[in-house]
């Protein structure tokens, strides 16, 4: 959205609202202006403390001074649809389902009245740009801090493998139901040193310690070429070390969508979620889904009651031919990342008729 919104408008100012902790996943990208952090911890509770109120009255007042022409509402949230009421932008766009009547601040809801909604969550996002007839511009690229790229290099310099094949492994989640379970992936260990990799490197943030423990436990840091960086990194380091790495595996979590937008080959283990709607955006070849839900079914992965049982279906044999399979392609695809386009949508330049004076995407 924000790549297609800068070759409509080259010359507009525009400004990203983003959670303050992943302000540096963004804050970095050449076709935006300004990163507007939220502080969504410090604000919680306004309600309750006149200090986060009255801070929280000061970030709103802020928006609406900046006086921007158009806002896109791509999380569709409440709190993210009153960002977009706040701005009292005269255009605001935003997804027709959103919820938590986060539709009431918009001025147009996409997809228009009687349209199917996209399925993918990246389609629906890009259905946005349909109500101000920008076209999509298919470019998926992120982009890391050049002091974080060399804070990694220095790291592996520094420790004995400036060089090397290695594989990123991604085995945490928030959400029980969404992780493979960490006795398969200390299985994949052996295998995939066999296949050529020097070393494997386990990410995950600091809350994330002890889903792992397991791993380490089996294969100590340096031992078959194990590195531990779990809670070591910061976000931007994260994606330094993905950026970079020859593989990532992954359950449905931030790293598999980071390793995406640097067009890293990648296996994404699914479970209770439908790639169809959140998988790994037109790599749907690289999906591993070992339970497949019946015509209707509806799963809520934050139903305690899961478990991981789902992920269970998926087996270390499965994964690791997809990982074969994978590799082995990897050799014939272009660097270049060509993801599907929205239907419909074309990828020449827009040619509008009046340009907006500033924009927001939230």
């Amino acid at each position: 959205m924000l790549v297609s919104l800068r070759a409509a408008f080259p010359d507009a100012q525009i400004d990203w609202v983003v959670q303050d902790d992943f302000v540096a996943a963004v804050e970095s990208h050449p076709a935006v202006n300004r990163v507007i952090s939220f502080p969504r911890s410090k604000l919680a509770g306004w309600w309750r403390s006149p200090r986060s109120f009255l801070h929280m009255v000061g970030w709103f007042n802020r928006l609406r001074r900046a006086r921007y022409d158009l806002v896109l509402d791509g999380q569709g949230l409440g709190r993210s649809g009153l960002m977009a009421l706040a701005t009292r932008a005269p255009q605001r766009v935003g997804i027709r389902t959103a919820r938590e009547f986060a539709w009431l601040a918009y001025t147009r809801r996409m997809p228009a009245e009687g349209t199917p909604m996209p399925v993918h969550t990246v389609d629906q996002m890009l259905s946005l740009l349909s109500a101000i007839d920008v076209p999509v511009a298919a470019d998926m690229t992120l982009h890391v801090n050049p002091e974080q790229r060399e804070w990694w290099r220095t790291r592996r310099a520094a420790e004995g493998w400036p060089r090397g094949k290695y594989a990123v492994l991604a085995p945490t989640s928030r959400w029980l139901s969404k992780r493979w379970p960490i006795d398969r992936w200390v299985q994949l260990v052996s295998p995939l040193g066999d296949r050529g990799f020097e070393k494997l490197v386990v990410i995950g943030s600091p809350s994330e310690q002890e889903q792992v423990r397991q791993l380490f436990v089996q294969h100590k840091p340096g031992v078959r070429g194990m590195v531990d960086l779990v809670g070591q990194t910061s976000i931007a380091q994260t994606m330094a070390v993905i950026a970079e790495a020859d593989l990532v595996i992954a359950n449905d979590s931030a790293p598999l969508h980071m390793a995406v937008g640097f067009n890293r080959n990648i296996v994404a283990l699914f479970g209770p979620t439908d790639p169809a709607e959140v998988g790994p955006y037109g790599r749907e070849e690289s999906v591993v889904r070992g339970y497949c839900p019946s015509v209707g079914e509806k799963i809520n992965f934050k139903n305690s009651k899961l478990g991981d049982s789902l992920m269970r279906f998926i087996s270390t044999a499965s994964v690791l031919q997809k990982v074969d399979q994978v590799m082995a392609a990897a050799a014939g695809r272009e660097a270049t990342w060509t993801p599907k386009l929205v239907a419909g949508e074309e990828t020449t330049k827009a040619k509008p008729e009046a340009r907006p004076r500033r924009e927001a995407s939230s």
